[in-house]
């Protein structure tokens, strides 16, 4: 069957995409390895692991298999009452593999559900320790957490994606810019005007949201884990919740299987998304200290007040489980560390180019920075030609490719990274 682009034009709505000028969309026909197949049999190699999300690949045997053994059994029942075992199993893994504080574990069904899981969590905190007055989240510019409502109050107001409803969001406190570079230490004066600005409002102030180490979509920027560190020590002093979202960088993707590792933190709050399942279902997972588990519970409702329909899927749950035990018997270390020194090799040298201002490169993700906003039509039709799929947004150029990826896969991918930038210098 042919696909129908020319209702997919007409009625399908794609992701910040207008439907009076809709960008052209590909049709893919099958994935396999690392590579997306046109309908056309064009072959390209997906630079983007599905929005950070597939880092085995596609087609994976093994979560294949075990899609379809729980299949057989069942793909969805409620988790209102009920419980089975794919869930139980996760569970297990996931407080298994973060840090021991983090006990206990809700299952939701997308990264942005997953921080507003954890914003709920923070404020029903503090009505149960008596102080409803903490309501309000705390964070610092160029964040990005998801698309829902309350992800988008402690997104970037100005330079994000939702300036259009800044005027009916929840007002956070952005205290400011953390400078880029993971090797540059944050200056006293700027640590200090963010202590006093959080010092000022310490009696509102219900959680500190931040994206460890890498900023994702707000700007992928990398910057020094010692700010981790500040972050948690202000958080203890002025009685705030340290909320850690690890959607997109959780499960290897910077070189630790977490990026709150690089500063050995531990966060009252974890969200997870993204690669938990692998890429092959949509799932999440919120995490939260025993702590702040039992004062959520000693608020007026006594519960949790959340409750997705789809929570603790167990199909999404049993492909989560081969995803972990498949990234445990893999070496994901080495498989990192072999992308981030080709990565650095390849994207390094092209900041001399007069069309690229940066190039960065943490764990399995290579950026580079243009000066000028790129055409998202005219960028991904130059790299499609040439065997490679990304996916562009400003000035930004940048890849998160599967673990699984080749070392020739991924020089092709680089190299047509070069060759767009020598193109536009």
């Amino acid at each position: 069957m042919t696909i129908d682009l020319e209702f997919d034009k007409n009625h399908l709505w794609h992701p910040y995409t207008s439907t009076t000028h809709p960008l052209p969309c590909y049709p893919v026909e099958r994935a396999a390895g690392v590579n997306l197949v046109f309908e056309d049999g064009t072959e390209v190699i997906d630079g983007m692991a599905s929005w950070w999300s597939a880092i085995h690949g596609y087609n994976v045997p093994e979560l294949n298999e075990a899609a379809y053994q729980q299949l057989s059994k069942m793909s969805h029942v409620m988790f209102g009452g009920l419980t089975h075992e794919p869930a139980i199993e996760l569970a297990k893994k996931l407080v298994a593999m973060t840090p021991e504080k983090l006990q206990k574990v809700f299952l939701a069904d997308s990264g942005s559900i997953a921080v507003e899981v954890a914003l709920k969590m923070a404020i029903q905190y503090w009505a149960g320790k008596g102080l409803p007055q903490k309501t309000r989240m705390v964070t610092v510019n160029n964040g990005y957490h998801g698309d829902s409502f309350g992800a988008m109050s402690v997104c970037d107001p100005i330079n994000g994606m939702h300036s259009l409803f800044e005027s009916v969001l929840p007002k956070s406190l952005f205290l400011g810019d953390i400078p880029q570079g993971f090797d540059r230490e944050p200056d006293v004066l700027e640590l200090a005007q963010f202590e006093q600005a959080i010092a000022a409002q310490k009696d509102e102030l219900a959680a500190f949201i931040i994206e460890p180490v890498v900023q994702g979509a707000g700007g992928m920027r990398i910057y020094n884990p010692v700010w981790l560190s500040h972050i948690r020590r202000w958080c203890d002093q002025y009685e705030i919740l340290l909320i850690a979202d690890e959607i997109a960088t959780g499960f290897g993707r910077t070189g630790k299987l977490f990026a709150c590792e690089h500063a050995d933190v531990t966060p009252d709050i974890l969200c997870l998304g993204k690669a938990i399942s692998g890429g092959y279902m949509t799932l999440a997972a919120t995490l939260a200290t025993d702590d702040v588990a039992h004062h959520v519970c000693a608020s007026e409702a006594s519960v949790f007040m959340h409750g997705p329909t789809f929570m603790g899927n167990p199909l999404a749950c049993a492909v989560a489980n081969a995803s972990i035990e498949l990234l445990q018997t893999k070496n994901w270390q080495q498989q990192v560390r072999t992308i981030e020194s080709a990565l650095i090799d390849a994207l390094h040298p092209l900041k001399d180019l007069t069309s690229v201002s940066d190039t960065r490169v943490i764990g399995a993700i290579g950026v580079m920075e243009m000066r000028e906003p790129v055409d998202v039509m005219q960028t991904q039709s130059f790299f499609v030609e040439r065997g490679v799929w990304v996916r562009p947004f400003g000035k930004l150029v940048y890849i998160m490719p599967a673990y699984s990826m080749s070392p020739s896969q991924l020089q092709t991918v680089v190299s047509t990274m070069g060759a767009f930038a020598e193109q536009q210098s």
